[in-house]
């Protein structure tokens, strides 16, 4: 048995660690190209280069150099001195990878964070949710996966752990493809409108076995489909020709 939500003791560990920085024009160009891979504009394991991508993007080749590096730092570009960049390439393996390190991360998550939750932590948990809520009917893949990494996002914000932090923004970006995929897979945009209920429920509750659980439980639904959609490669041919995203830039 768990102890109940407690108030803070002190600031740090009701408040979140994620911190609040000004967009610049290279972050612009990196979530316009994010948003070109997770949506599958650019297909996985797609050569991009700088001319290529600066004349699509309407944009020039010194800020989207460094957009690139920023892509390759997240895990969504891979780069290989000599040859290309090319978009990452998704595998069976892979999936099963990232799926078993988040299971890890985020049961530790939790046991960092159990007997120090707040209603800090509780009221962003439901936030989170409601928003990924309101994001589903829009049928926008990229809004409502990115809602959903946003949504696990918070346990790791809040547990006072700064490595294990780290440790998942590094997957957090590679994850928002992933979980994208994952319900092309299903024949969707978004997860369904109660697959985080009994999470947040049990996320707030008193029982830290039944929310780890929860977590092994919540990370295995589906996987074996979507492993058999990308084994059979129906994302990569399914995947529209490479166009520019949506605006432009100068």
């Amino acid at each position: 048995m768990g102890r109940p939500l407690m108030r803070a003791a002190s600031a740090s560990v009701d408040e979140p660690l994620a911190q609040i920085r000004r967009a610049t024009f290279r972050d612009q160009i990196a979530e316009r190209l994010r948003h070109a891979i997770v949506d599958g504009q650019i297909a996985p394991g797609s050569a991009v280069t700088e001319q290529q991508l600066a004349a699509e993007f309407g944009v020039s080749r010194g800020p989207l150099r460094e957009a690139m590096g920023q892509l390759v730092e997240e895990g969504l570009l891979v780069s290989v001195p000599y040859t290309a960049t090319r978009v990452v390439s998704l595998s069976r393996d892979d999936v099963s990878e990232i799926y078993s390190l988040r299971t890890a991360l985020e049961t530790l998550a939790f046991a960092q964070i159990w007997d120090r939750r707040t209603p800090q932590f509780a009221r962003t948990l439901k936030a989170r949710h409601k928003e990924l809520l309101l994001a589903l009917p829009a049928g926008d893949g990229f809004a409502s996966s990115l809602a959903e990494v946003k949504f696990h996002s918070t346990v790791y914000e809040f547990c006072g752990h700064r490595l294990l932090l780290e440790t998942w923004r590094r997957i957090s970006a590679r994850l928002h493809l992933y979980l994208a995929i994952h319900q092309k897979a299903h024949g969707r945009a978004g997860p369904l409108d109660d697959a985080h209920s009994r999470y947040v429920e049990l996320a707030l509750g008193d029982r830290l076995d039944l929310m780890q659980s929860e977590i092994e439980h919540h990370m295995q639904r589906g996987i074996v489909q979507l492993q058999t959609y990308l084994q059979d490669g129906r994302f990569v041919a399914a995947a529209p020709t490479r166009r520019a995203a949506p605006g432009s830039g100068a």
